[in-house]
């Protein structure tokens, strides 16, 4: 099965630069979507693997866990709270079954349930990254909100292909604290008080 060909490259680690904010959150809503299409579509393939293995495996142990974890996934976290309540226990050390072998710094399965455990392995990684890359996103619209630097560049640090840090770099020929100024206003809530009426 040629699986998860959505005509995007990704190389892990990277540096952007963008020259607004909204560049930077259109790249990661690009980059949402993509992971939402590989979430779903492997999500597909291990549905459709569970149920070609149902007729042989259906009473096997760990057949009856991957059904019973398959049937949990609902489609790719939105937001912190939705991971939170999907996730039981937190995340512990990952104990590789016995369909595995060894063959120097690689593990090597022939079996089905092999292939549904990296299927379960990858969607959660991509889970992961769709719930980091949206914590960043929205980090990234209240940036824009608040009106950072209309004058600047910014450089996007960008980690096993999860965006990490901004480094701000005023455009050229601007003084550097012409570039970062923000463009908010401070409001405070008025406190009335009866002195007259004691």
């Amino acid at each position: 099965m040629g699986r998860a060909n959505i005509g995007w490259y990704a190389v892990g680690t990277e540096i952007r630069t963008f020259i607004t904010l909204k560049e930077i959150t259109e790249f990661l809503t690009d980059q949402l979507d993509q992971y939402r299409i590989l979430f779903e579509d492997y999500s597909q393939w291990l549905g459709s693997l569970l149920r070609s293995c149902e007729e042989t495996h259906k009473n096997d142990d760990w057949y009856q866990k991957s059904a019973a974890l398959q049937k949990n996934l609902r489609g790719p976290p939105k937001k912190a709270s939705d991971r939170a309540a999907g996730k039981k226990g937190g995340k512990g050390k990952k104990v590789e079954s016995s369909v595995w072998f060894q063959s120097g710094n690689v593990l090597i399965s022939s079996t089905e349930q092999g292939q549904a455990e990296v299927l379960f392995e990858a969607i959660e990684k991509i889970g992961d990254k769709i719930q980091d890359m949206e914590k960043f996103k929205a980090t990234v619209q209240q940036l824009e909100r608040i009106g950072l630097g209309k004058n600047v560049n910014y450089i996007l640090y960008i980690e096993d292909d999860i965006p990490r840090k901004i480094v701000l770099r005023a455009k050229s020929g601007l003084p550097e604290e012409e570039a970062f100024k923000f463009a908010t206003e401070l409001s405070v809530p008025a406190v009335y008080s009866d002195f007259g009426n004691k």
